[in-house]
């Protein structure tokens, strides 16, 4: 991991941990009204780390792992996995999916995967994955939010309640 994508991960991986259903709120709203805010949330990351330690993509860490309780009145956990990317990486997408797959042979529990994209290039937007040999197909679409795209909204953030919004403005003005 580069000196510099560490420097930039570390605080959004803080804020995440001490404002989780807020930054979920924020960037995820429709994620925020399926979640039972009721049972609590719990954080994977240490269980986690030996899952993806042998993962020969790239970076070898996820950046957070959360297991949550839907509102569908059934007895279900989901795990949340979110990437924070600060730069563009080719091999991204790729390691969002390797990630997806290790998480849910470990816990055999549905996996959604979220990627905030905090780098500078407006044009790079990746949301999935997928091969196909010989007519088998295998593909992982994941959720991808911008944060150039707050721009547009700045006195909104500016204007929240949500703590999480000082995290994005802070971000922005880097």
């Amino acid at each position: 991991m580069t000196e510099e994508r560490f420097e930039q991960d570390n605080p959004w991986k803080e804020a995440i941990e001490k404002y989780f259903p807020e930054f979920i709120a924020l960037l995820f709203p429709h994620v925020y009204k399926d979640i039972d805010w009721e049972k609590g949330w719990e954080s994977l990351d240490n269980e986690l780390q030996q899952v993806v330690r042998d993962a020969e993509v790239g970076t070898r860490r996820v950046d957070k792992l959360v297991k949550v309780w839907r509102k569908n009145g059934k007895e279900q956990w989901v795990l949340i996995h979110i990437e924070i990317q600060a730069q563009k990486d080719e091999e991204f997408p790729e390691r969002i999916f390797v990630y997806n797959y290790r998480i849910f042979d470990r816990y055999k529990q549905p996996v959604a995967s979220f990627a905030v994209l905090i780098d500078s290039n407006k044009s790079w937007r990746p949301t999935n994955f997928e091969y196909e040999l010989w007519g088998s197909r295998h593909r992982l679409d994941f959720v991808t939010v911008k944060l150039l795209d707050y721009k547009k909204h700045l006195s909104e953030l500016e204007m929240s309640d949500n703590p999480f919004a000082i995290v994005i403005l802070a971000q922005l003005q880097t």
